[in-house]
């Protein structure tokens, strides 16, 4: 089972892991052992409390993450070890789970004010002078 929050926890029946062999540094052991943890997790028939907001949330945040059905992939192949690269796979999950948890600060709007406003005007006028300044004359 994996601990998101203190209320949230994702059972162990709904995880899937798969190995295979990894890439990036071990030598010739690199051919020989499947140390590359893919963590598959059913997320749209999960038992997990997750509200809609956050399901919605990690779905926009993560959208490579998840497959047409509603799966979640995550893969590690940092570690030359599978049990460390399993873990890896599950500190992912829950970091994407925490993430979408958070619900974004709404913006609220300002007003600019009256000396922001006039400052601008100012630097328009300016700025339009200088301009006005290097026009040429006709000399005709």
């Amino acid at each position: 089972m994996i601990q998101v929050t203190e209320t949230i926890a994702v059972p162990d029946e709904e995880l899937y892991w798969s190995y295979a062999r990894s890439g990036g540094p071990g030598g010739q052991n690199v051919n020989k052992v499947s140390s590359k943890a893919v963590l598959r997790w059913t997320a749209a028939r999960s038992t997990a409390p997750i509200p809609l907001a956050a399901w919605a949330r990690m779905k926009a945040r993560f959208p490579s993450r998840f497959t047409v059905e509603g799966d979640v992939v995550i893969s590690s192949q940092e570690y030359r070890d599978q049990e460390r690269n399993r873990e890896a796979c599950a500190a992912k999950l829950v970091e994407m789970s925490r993430a979408s948890l958070v619900e974004p600060t709404p913006r609220k709007k300002t007003k600019v004010s009256k000396a922001a406003k006039r400052r601008r005007v100012e630097d328009k006028r300016r700025q339009s002078a200088k301009k006005q300044g290097r026009r040429g004359g006709g000399d005709e």
